[in-house]
């Protein structure tokens, strides 16, 4: 297997440094629009043997991707970018004829009307409209394969398969206990990706009602998370699986909430009412003359990157799926669930927990995938294939999930 890694901010270097360790692949190629990131990322692994080769590329210029693909013979694209390139880097592997896989993806727009009651374009829409292509090649794109959503859908399969006979509601339940060392405000995760899926309205799914929409921070609900992180409340949030899980996994209802806690909330809130979450251009006056710029970019750029945070956190991270019905006739309730240590994080792998948890995942993926163990086309998500190998292959990278009886 031959893989093109766009994408070398904190996600895309975790990746490397997870991949490096691991023979099921020939060739690396990591690209990003920073060349100096992508050298970096490389550099950091030492002696490789080559497998790894840095290139600076443009995630939006399809034709560009396309080229890097074909130049490399690259089978599959990863993207490790933010959702933003999602289409673009979508469309450029179909066009090389490679495979694909992201860890978000396509963006939602909120209905115009009603976007707290009803759904306008959905997370992954765009995507999935383009399923029939990808399948009519035989051709694969694994789309949502980070850890949430990602993992988050592997617990799903896993409870539908082996755990429950019949399964009443689904729930992502998210939460840390994460603090950063000299900062009062310093998101973990990519603040972009973090302002798109808090801000717009969260999805919720019901079998007798399709997917819906609530306000945001809805239906909020304390959760009490394993391995010393304890009760944290958790609020509704847009996210994929809600989107994904119903497609494969039958339930009567799918949610997603996140941890967030009050003072993250109320500053999300600030910046939705100054403007600052927009992503359209607005002009700004400077010494050179006037720029124009996206609030929500200014927003990131004020912020430390969260790749750099590591040696400054503290605590643990933890990403699971709740899940509730019935099991031999009688009721069952179970959290599956997988938590990182941020200091074993850092002393393992060089990289803060919340980057890792997430890079682990389609690493893990692609092991299958070029294993066979895992096969299939079109535009698929996680649940679509058996969970239990993928399971044991994230135990057998030294990173083992848990299952508490509720």
């Amino acid at each position: 297997m031959r893989v093109l890694l766009v994408g070398a901010g904190g996600v895309g270097t975790a990746i490397t440094r997870i991949a490096a360790r691991r023979a099921f692949f020939e060739a690396m190629v990591v690209a990003d629009y920073d060349p100096a990131r992508a050298e970096a990322a490389v550099a950091a692994l030492g002696g490789t043997e080559g497998r790894f080769t840095a290139e600076r590329v443009d995630a939006g210029d399809e034709a560009a991707v396309a080229a890097l693909l074909r130049r490399h013979g690259c089978d599959v694209l990863l993207n490790a970018t933010d959702p933003r390139f999602v289409m673009p880097l979508f469309r450029a592997a179909r066009s090389a004829g490679a495979g694909y896989v992201d860890m978000a993806m396509s963006l939602s727009r909120p209905h115009a009307e009603r976007p707290y009651a009803e759904c306008g374009v959905k997370l992954g829409d765009e995507q999935f409209a383009e399923a029939g292509s990808w399948a009519e090649a035989g051709a694969l794109a694994l789309v949502g394969m980070g850890v949430e959503p990602g993992l988050s859908d592997v617990f799903a399969r896993h409870a539908a398969d082996e755990l429950f006979d019949e399964i009443e509601e689904i729930g992502v339940r998210d939460g840390a206990n994460l603090t950063v060392d000299g900062y009062d405000f310093a998101p973990s995760f990519n603040i972009w990706t973090t302002i798109e899926e808090c801000l717009n309205p969260p999805v919720v799914y019901e079998k007798d009602r399709g997917w819906f929409t609530t306000e945001p921070f809805s239906e909020p609900e304390v959760f009490d998370f394993p391995e010393g992180i304890g009760p944290v409340e958790c609020v509704n949030v847009e996210h994929e699986e809600v989107l994904l899980v119903p497609r494969w996994v039958e339930a009567r209802r799918v949610t997603f909430k996140y941890g967030l806690g009050e003072e993250f909330i109320s500053t999300l809130k600030t910046l939705r009412l100054l403007g600052l979450d927009r992503t359209g251009p607005v002009t700004v006056p400077s010494a050179g003359g006037p720029v124009v710029v996206s609030p929500r970019d200014v927003v990131a750029a004020c912020l430390p990157d969260p790749a750099t945070l590591g040696e400054r956190m503290r605590g643990k991270t933890c990403a699971g799926t709740w899940v509730r019905g019935t099991k031999d006739g009688a009721p069952r309730e179970v959290y599956l669930y997988h938590v990182v240590d941020n200091e074993w994080s850092m002393a393992e792998y060089g990289c803060q927990a919340v980057v890792w948890q997430t890079a682990v995942n389609p690493v893990v993926a692609l092991e299958l995938l070029a294993t066979g163990a895992w096969s299939g086309s079109g535009v698929l998500g996680p649940e679509a294939f058996p969970a239990r190998p993928f399971l044991d292959l994230l135990t057998a990278y030294g990173s083992p999930w848990g299952l508490r009886e509720q």
